[in-house]
């Protein structure tokens, strides 16, 4: 988007976004009770008080005025004023694997060719990166810049001071009206008490797959409504994916399954989270702060999870994102019971032929895949990433325009649409694009669907310690596929929460559930 109707203030732009807004989302945390201790305690420095940062170079400002007020386009004002720092190297951190890949052969090399400044990426696996970013905190050492934040991180970087607040920067070197743009949930999330400390910038909200040659088959339709009495249909309830994920795996009889989802412990808690929210379950008692994992809700979500697995294929109980992927692609299951966007495109044989790609089998789905809801009407939002400067950089001003270039509107989309990362749309403009909705026969309605189910996906935990909250979650997972009785397990998971919440105070820790309460969408219905 670009604006074309004078230069209105940050302010304006912002109150004006947030009233059109049609989700309710309130803004993140607002006054949230004071400093929390972070994961590894012990380890972790005291809060400090957050710098009034100053912008060191006049003519990267000036330059990039300039271009606001002839173009307004927000991506060519980065690099007009990033040109002043031409010959520095910015360090920055974003997971592994495929998600590096964009900064380390697209928007790195081209940023170094536009502006001189050389981008070295920092990759780190995914539960690293929290860690990584704490330990830099606490040595200071200025290694690192630009950053990829969860925003259920954010309680923790903000109160911490571990991130810039970015308002200063927005101020001086951005469109507002690219404030707009993003997409009302995640445009929420950048903010903690008042101001904004990331630009969103992928968009994880899961989606249900299935391939619809499959339930399309007249035979298959028939076979189903005589056993269930009931339309062959993407499920509508956990219990209803169960039935025809059990359906079709006894119909492919070795051949293919009726569904996998992930279930190695590393980031299950996603899929207990959002079931368990769906089943009426909630995760602390709001008075007291006691955690209420053990009641009926968390208990039916982890037997029936657990259950699941049985007609899923054989040891998925250490399956992946990339084991589920694979046997995807591979025409091997009927379902993919919620996952992050990738599956969309990557099952449509875009970005086949690129070498970041070659570990994948060719793709035996493509043209049959349908997108829906997540059984319980609710999708979660799962994780999803933004861009944050680190308060140790020594190159602030250069590492916030180098996140504005990549987040604008213009290279976000061409971002988005690389066939080898997992960058994922979180712009309004990047739904509604043309070019994205004719990668594919059916990428328009993949688009819809994402949109539609972003509206009103669930978030994770935001508060202090949400980073050891949902790990507690995970370990009871992986307790219950261990072995563990799920009465137990939700007893552990319960002292552990209890435990994080004692140490970080219950009073804090009530005021930030309350905070967390209120942007909307923690809990179904919720108003």
């Amino acid at each position: 988007m670009t604006q074309m109707d004078g230069k209105p203030t940050i302010d304006a732009k912002w109150l004006l976004a947030r009233a059109q807004a049609k989700v309710n989302r309130r803004r993140l945390l607002q006054g949230a009770a004071g400093a929390a201790t972070l994961p590894l305690a012990g380890r972790i420095a005291p809060a400090r008080a957050m710098p009034q940062h100053t912008l060191s170079n006049p003519a990267a400002v000036a330059a990039a005025q300039k271009v606001l007020q002839e173009t307004g386009d927000s991506a060519e004002a980065a690099v007009a004023a990033a040109q002043q720092y031409s010959g520095i190297t910015l360090n920055y951190l974003s997971e592994a694997g495929l998600m590096a890949e964009g900064p380390k052969v697209f928007s790195g090399p081209r940023w170094q060719e536009l502006t001189g400044i050389t981008v070295n990426v920092v990759d780190r696996p995914f539960p690293e990166l929290f860690p990584t970013m704490v330990q830099e905190h606490i040595g200071g050492t200025g290694g690192l810049d630009v950053v990829d934040v969860v925003p259920a991180w954010m309680a923790d970087m903000v109160t911490q001071g571990i991130i810039e607040p970015l308002d200063p920067y927005i101020e001086q070197f951005m469109n507002p009206a690219d404030l707009e743009d993003f997409h009302p949930v995640y445009r929420e999330l950048m903010n903690y008490g008042g101001n904004i400390y990331g630009l969103f910038d992928d968009g994880d909200t899961f989606l249900l797959y299935y391939r619809r040659d499959l339930f399309d088959d007249p035979e298959a339709q028939a076979e189903f409504k005589e056993l269930h009495g009931r339309e062959l249909a993407p499920p509508a309830t956990w219990d209803e994916y169960d039935q025809v994920q059990a359906f079709f795996t006894e119909k492919g009889n070795g051949e293919y399954w009726g569904g996998a989802s992930q279930r190695a412990p590393l980031q299950v808690y996603h899929w207990w989270m959002v079931e368990f929210r769906t089943r009426g379950g909630e995760f602390f008692n709001p008075e007291t702060m006691d955690a209420t994992l053990d009641s009926p809700a968390g208990i039916d979500t982890l037997n029936r999870m657990l259950s699941s697995n049985k007609t899923m294929p054989p040891g998925v109980e250490e399956w992946d994102f990339t084991r589920v992927f694979e046997a995807w692609m591979d025409g091997r299951l009927a379902m993919v019971g919620g996952t992050w966007p990738p599956f969309g495109r990557f099952s449509e044989r875009y970005g086949a032929d690129t070498v970041q790609m070659e570990w994948l089998p060719p793709s035996q789905v493509a043209d049959n895949v349908g997108y829906a809801e997540l059984p319980g009407g609710y999708s979660s939002l799962a994780s999803g990433f933004m861009l944050s400067v680190m308060t140790s950089s020594r190159n602030k001003d250069a590492a916030y325009l180098f996140a504005q270039w990549m987040n604008s509107p213009t290279i976000s989309l061409e971002r988005v649409m690389l066939p080898y990362t997992l960058r994922d749309p979180f712009r309004l403009s990047h739904y509604n694009s043309e070019a994205y909705r004719s990668l594919w026969s059916n990428a328009g309605e993949y688009l819809d669907m994402l949109q539609e189910q972003t509206d009103t996906a669930l978030l994770d935990i935001i508060m202090p310690g949400s980073q050891e909250y949902h790990t507690a979650i995970e370990q009871m997972w992986g307790a219950v596929q261990g072995g563990t009785p799920p009465e137990q397990a939700a007893a552990d998971a319960n002292a552990a929460f209890n435990a994080i919440t004692d140490r970080i105070g219950r009073d804090a820790q009530r005021e930030a559930y309350q905070a967390y309460l209120a942007l909307g969408n923690v809990y179904p219905n919720q108003e």
